[in-house]
């Protein structure tokens, strides 16, 4: 007992909440689909079309709104980077989130290199190159689902981290070395994509074979399970038969029936001669 009264704990006896730098994960889980995850996952998918109308806007050369189209850019990037670690810190994981997120990221990531490429600063091939990339990954995720969630790995970060510099630094209007630099950066980037694509696909057939020989390992065992259980209800069903039977035997004795007796004579006279003679010589022995 701490001593302090109930209403000082929350009201009739309520668990405080726990004061510090991160939540209770009980008391966040309350805020559900609107939790700050989720927000800022809306906050980035919202940003899309803004950032899309700011880059194109006066035909998509004036410095200064590409200077805005990029600070939406770096905002929707930090937005990235934030949902995800919240909502793994604080439980904040929703199935909302797991939809959303994916579908945020390659909406903006897409409708940047879309632009860039249709305004003539970035090869189309590259565009292809990255979206091709995400999209396939993404439904290779759907296609291992049912058997394991392929996890994100480093060089995934990295390859994310490159392409938002990248992109980044096309959104801006460079020029000079700055221009020739973020030429090779996404080049670096074009790599990664590539590389960790490939390691995903390894990770994704790796993943389903493993899942399909576990489908196949429970689906033998509850065959043998079943049989197992046939065989012991039949010797069951035989044991029982067994005892009925010989409790029947047991229960029913053969019938011996005595000698009959010469018609005649009184049953009774036989014996008492018997026994009387047999007194006789007795006391003639003696």
């Amino acid at each position: 007992m701490t001593g302090a009264p109930a209403s000082a704990a929350g009201g009739s006896g309520a668990t405080p909440v726990p004061r510090g730098g991160k939540l209770g994960a009980a008391a966040v889980n309350q805020a559900g689909l609107w939790n700050i995850a989720n927000i800022l996952t809306m906050v980035r998918l919202l940003l899309v079309p803004g950032f899309v109308m700011l880059l194109l806007h006066d035909g998509g050369y004036d410095p200064v709104w590409r200077s805005f189209a990029w600070a939406a850019f770096a905002v929707a990037m930090i937005t990235d980077v934030f949902d995800g670690h919240l909502a793994r810190t604080y439980n904040l994981v929703t199935d909302f989130g797991k939809i959303a997120d994916p579908i945020a990221d390659k909406a903006i990531m897409g409708a940047a290199l879309i632009c860039l490429s249709s305004l003539g600063d970035l090869p189309w091939w590259i565009t292809g190159v990255i979206l091709f990339r995400e999209l396939g990954i993404t439904l290779m995720r759907f296609w291992v689902i049912r058997h394991s969630v392929i996890p994100a790995s480093r060089g995934g970060k990295v390859k994310t981290l490159a392409q938002g510099i990248a992109v980044g630094m096309y959104v801006l209007a460079l020029t000079g070395p700055l221009a020739t630099l973020r030429f090779w950066v996404m080049m670096a980037a074009v790599v990664l994509t590539v590389v960790t694509g490939l390691d995903y696909v390894r990770q994704a057939v790796v993943l389903r074979r493993r899942g399909q020989a576990a489908e196949r390992a429970a689906a033998m065992e509850a065959v043998a399970m079943a049989a197992d259980v046939d065989m012991e209800g039949s010797a069951g069903g035989q044991c029982a038969t067994d005892q009925v039977h010989g409790g029947a035997e047991g229960i029913v004795e053969p019938v011996v029936e005595p000698a009959a007796e010469p018609l005649g004579e009184p049953i009774g006279e036989p014996v008492a001669e018997r026994v009387a003679g047999g007194r006789g010589a007795t006391e003639a022995e003696r």
